[in-house]
Formats: C-alpha cells, sequence, structure tokens
C-alpha cells in the first residue's frame, strides 16, 4: 500500500468531522487529538470531539466559531478552514473509512513506540504493558457493523438457537444440566465456584481441569496463591487416584501412570503456572496464554485460581479492583474463544448457611455482577466427616438459577464425584422449593 499523505489526510479527517456525521459517529471513539500531528488541527479537532460528546452532533460553522475564544484557537480555526478548497469534495465511503483506519492504527503504533522509548530511558520496563498498547492498536476497527437486526436477521438467530453450541462437560451430570450442557467450549462465559475459606475452591478447580484433559481438552491452570509442584501433586492424585499421601513412596508409580496418561492421544495437557498474588493483570494473564499459543498448544480452558488475587487497573478501593479485574478476565474469555472458569470466597454471612446468596459474595459485589455463572460450595462439620461437599447453584445466565447437589469428596485424592444416591428425589424437591422461595420476592 502507498504511504499516506499525513498532512493531506488529517485535513479530510477535520473537514469530514465537520461534514458529515456518520464519519464522526465512526470515528469519535477512536481517535484522540494527542495521535494528531498537525497542531491547528489537533486544536480544532479537540473543540469538534468535545462538543459532539456534549451534544451527540458535530457544531456548525456558526457553533464553532463560538468556541474561538483566543487568538490561538481563531488562529488554528483561520489555518484549517483555508484548505478545505484543496480537499476532493467526492470521497469513496468505504476507502475513505479503511484510510482512516490505517491512519489511526499508524499514529497510534508512533505513540506507543515514543511512549515505550520514553518508559525504557527511564528505566521502567513492563513488556505485558507494551504488548497490551501495540495490540490496542493494532484492534482500531471502523467496520461499519451495526450487529443484529432481530427482523431482518432472524435467519442468523434461527440457526444459532437451533445449532448445538459446543461444550466442555464437567464430568459432573448436575453441574452440566444446569449449565445447559457443560462449559462454553467458544468462550464468552466467565465461571466462578465460591465457597468460605478450606472448604475446596482449589480442589474443585483442580477436578474440572482433570476431568477435561481426560476428555482430551488442553487446560492452562494459573495459581496465584498454590505453588506450581503442589498443584501438580493435587492434580496428579486425582489423576492417578494415587493418595496425596503416598506419591512420595509411589513415585515410581506415578511416574509410569502419567507417563503413560500423557502418551495417550485421549488425553489432553494440563499446564500449570504459578504467579504471586496481587501482582499480574489480565493483561499479563494474556500475554503468558499468547506464549503457550505460540509454542503450538492450542488451549480449550483456562483454571484461574482465584480472581480475587488478580490486579484489576483500577485499583481505587477493593470494590473497583475485584469488579474491573473480573470484567478484564471475561472479556479474555472473547479474545482467546474459551471458558474461565474460576473461584471467590465466601464472607462471613455465607459461612454456616445451607445455601448462600448473591450478597455473601466476599470483597466485590462487582464480581457477582460480571460472572456469567457462580456456584456455591458448602460443608459443614457433618459433611466433612460423612465425605460430602454441596454445590449450590447462586447464578445461571445459561440455565436455572437455583438448586442444589451434593457430591462426593475423596480426601485421599481429592477426587470429587457425583453419588445418586446422595441425590435422590429430594433433589428435584429442593430444586422446586428453591424456585418458589426465588419466585417470592
Amino acid at each position: 500500500m502507498e504511504k499516506i499523505d499525513l498532512d493531506y489526510f488529517e485535513k479530510v479527517i477535520v473537514y469530514k468531522s465537520l461534514t458529515d456525521e456518520k464519519y464522526l459517529a465512526d470515528i469519535v471513539g477512536h481517535i484522540e487529538p494527542a495521535l494528531i500531528a498537525n497542531k491547528s488541527i489537533k486544536t480544532i479537532f479537540t473543540v469538534i470531539k468535545d462538543f459532539y460528546n456534549k451534544r451527540g452532533v458535530p457544531p456548525t460553522i456558526t457553533e464553532l466559531k463560538t468556541y474561538l475564544v483566543n487568538d490561538e484557537i481563531k488562529d488554528a480555526f483561520k489555518s484549517v478552514a483555508s484548505t478545505f478548497s484543496e480537499i476532493d469534495k467526492n470521497l469513496n465511503k468505504d476507502e475513505l473509512l479503511e484510510n482512516t483506519e490505517r491512519y489511526l492504527k499508524e499514529r497510534a503504533i508512533y505513540h506507543t513506540m515514543m511512549d515505550v522509548a520514553e518508559d525504557i530511558t527511564a528505566g521502567k520496563v513492563d513488556t505485558s504493558y507494551i504488548l497490551e498498547r501495540f495490540e490496542k492498536s493494532c484492534r482500531i476497527n471502523l467496520k461499519d457493523d451495526i450487529g443484529l437486526d432481530l427482523f431482518k436477521d432472524i435467519d442468523t438467530l434461527i440457526d444459532d438457537i437451533t445449532t448445538d453450541q459446543p461444550v466442555i462437560s464437567s464430568q459432573w451430570p448436575w453441574l452440566d444440566e444446569k449449565l445447559d450442557g457443560g462449559f462454553r467450549a467458544n468462550g464468552r462465559a466467565f465461571y466462578v465456584f465460591a465457597c468460605q475459606t478450606n472448604v475446596g475452591k482449589s480442589i474443585f478447580l483442580g477436578n474440572i481441569a482433570a476431568n477435561m484433559c481426560r476428555q482430551g481438552k488442553n487446560v492452562v491452570i494459573i495459581s496465584l496463591e498454590m505453588s506450581e509442584i503442589m498443584y501438580g501433586c493435587r492434580v496428579a492424585s486425582d489423576i492417578t487416584r494415587i493418595p496425596i499421601a503416598n506419591l512420595k513412596d509411589e513415585a515410581v508409580t506415578l511416574k509410569h501412570t502419567i507417563t503413560e496418561l500423557g502418551s495417550s492421544t485421549s488425553n489432553g495437557k494440563i499446564l500449570i503456572k504459578e504467579f504471586p498474588p496481587n501482582t499480574i493483570t489480565a493483561q499479563q494473564v494474556a500475554s503468558y496464554i499468547k506464549t503457550v499459543q505460540m509454542q503450538g498448544i492450542h488451549i480449550d480452558a483456562i483454571v484461574l485460581d482465584y480472581i480475587n488475587l488478580i490486579r484489576g487497573s483500577m485499583n481505587s478501593n477493593l470494590y473497583e479492583r475485584i469488579k474491573t479485574a473480573a470484567e478484564e478476565i471475561r472479556a479474555l474469555t472473547y479474545k482467546f474463544e474459551c471458558p474461565i472458569i474460576s473461584a471467590t470466597q465466601l464472607n462471613r454471612t455465607g459461612y454456616d448457611v445451607e445455601a448462600p446468596k448473591l450478597d455473601s459474595i466476599g470483597e466485590s459485589i462487582g464480581l457477582a455482577a460480571t460472572s456469567d455463572v457462580i456456584v456455591g460450595i458448602t460443608q459443614s462439620d457433618e459433611d466433612k466427616e460423612l465425605n460430602i461437599i454441596n454445590l449450590h447453584m447462586m447464578k445461571n445466565r445459561f440455565g436455572p438459577n437455583f438448586g442444589s447437589n451434593q457430591m462426593r469428596i475423596d480426601f485421599n485424592t481429592l477426587t470429587i464425584s457425583e453419588d445418586e444416591t446422595l441425590n435422590d428425589d429430594d433433589g428435584d424437591l429442593g430444586d422446586s422449593a428453591n424456585a418458589l422461595d426465588m419466585l417470592s420476592f
């Protein structure tokens, strides 16, 4: 492609922004005045953008003149307006948008390079942040997509709802039924297990990873509070059924079994990566996943243990930090087109209750607002003696958001399984009671 004439094209941008409302609407969310090289055009475009953000329309020439409050802005306007006669008024719409998109990307990349050079000179090197800046510059998209037209695109809607969506089974029938078959394989879904301290959130996450692996899926476990080796021991015990306390004594058997399972084409991979708590952001998680992908490994699911230990981009208070972290992690399910499964803790109001509610989510109710599915985990002292652990559907965008189920847990191998003898007709009655209880509010 031929190089864009920067000086001429910036004149086109400011002219079209004043004369074409649709064009301004397309670009205003992507262009910052700081990107513009010409000082006079930058000054006038700042006025245009501020006016549009307030009024929703571009200013007329008369309205624009009311903003010429000093000699500097007046001179800038005269300089810019005098160039309008040079511009070809019969511009091809598609080519104009394509060239504008290219201009915005090139200018954003240029400014990113300048900022990065300045940071490096000052001794500030954050490769994940740098990568995110460059990727953001390259993601600028001005394609004219207005979304789904319900009446015109009804065939698209019908095709989607009549086609079975790919899912990854949890291998627990009750949970799969609640999730409309399992975890959404194409992503756009963020799942959270919520429980009180020391009840088993990491055990559940490890079991989910192992169950997915058995189905030939490649799973990444990101641990923010447990070492890779410790997590590896837990998952290995579940997969091999060798009691975790006996792994050291049965190291030979462990190696043989894991090696055999790893060489089987029916099994996927489990990658475990440890990061210190409260040190990494969603962008750094994304950088790590890309590193894995560059090794030629397709990622089917991401297990994050756990969301409260991710550092959000907003840190003004605990609520905003966790809410922002959850939003940014959920965005990765779109980026990598795979589900992300994580965990959180319940606050004191969720302790020792039969079925915890959303307001018992610890530290930030913003997490509850962002998550697509939240499953509560409870266990009483009596349950622990009976090797029972309970699941409660607290929120569910993919099916019923009520119901409870008892599971078996083998504390020797940390394996969780369903036991039909624990959930007979009482389970259905419990679901109905929960539904009626919800309707009473």
